[in-house]
């Protein structure tokens, strides 16, 4: 879905981030691909944590901000029909940029950003519309032969559709093309989980960029 359909005018950013609410438009498509279900990956949180926003790159109690590239994550859930789905609760967790996780697991040397928040939750809202504000994972090594691009996992859930467990890719990054669990994808699933890093929009910071993904949900038939 490109930019021109997605947004009505580009007002600003969805309420909740401290800045103007943008107005996300509908698909403009009859029928909408299926997000394509990908590993939940080793690294989903265990700790609880004090925030639990969306906001990731200010951690309540801490006066300074997450390392890293300033992103807005915006985007919709929607059907396969492209109708947008109210009250989807989004997940999303990720590498600091450092590429390490804030895990037991995660054994990976790079040091961890006490400011930042790993992981963080957001609900869309009548429109579907959902946002994040987060920072640009770095890479990291999965194995000696296999760096990981930067990447964000997702889960969604909303009650009559099955549950969605995703990654999100950045265009241009060197390490897509051999990355094993993205080319496990067909070319088509592909590219609807690689987006482009755009400028700014109104209303946010004027070093910061944003992406636009949206999500596709089964429904429990």
């Amino acid at each position: 879905m490109n930019r021109r359909r997605f947004f009505k005018g580009a007002l600003g950013v969805v309420a909740g981030l401290g800045v103007s609410h943008s107005v996300l438009g509908q698909a403009m498509n009859t029928m909408c691909d299926l997000t394509a279900r990908q590993a939940e990956g080793p690294f989903y949180p265990v700790f609880d944590q004090v925030d639990k926003d969306n906001d990731l790159i200010h951690v309540r109690g801490k006066r300074d901000k997450a390392k890293g590239q300033v992103i807005y994550v915006l985007g919709q859930v929607l059907n396969e029909q492209c109708e947008p789905i109210e009250g989807a609760l989004v997940e999303i967790w990720q590498a600091a940029e450092s590429g390490r996780y804030n895990h037991p697991g995660d054994s990976n040397p790079a040091p961890l950003d006490p400011n930042f928040q790993y992981w963080g939750k957001d609900v869309s809202d009548k429109d579907g519309n959902y946002s994040f504000k987060t920072i640009l994972p770095g890479n990291y090594p999965a194995t000696e032969e296999w760096i990981r691009p930067s990447h964000i996992h997702y889960k969604v859930q909303r009650r009559g559709f099955f549950e969605l467990i995703t990654q999100l890719y950045f265009k241009g990054n060197p390490y897509n093309e051999s990355d094993r669990i993205l080319n496990s994808l067909s070319p088509q699933e592909r590219k609807g989980v690689i987006v482009d890093l755009l400028p700014p929009l109104t209303g946010m910071e004027k070093d910061a960029q944003h992406c636009i993904f949206n999500i596709t949900l089964r429904q429990v038939r």
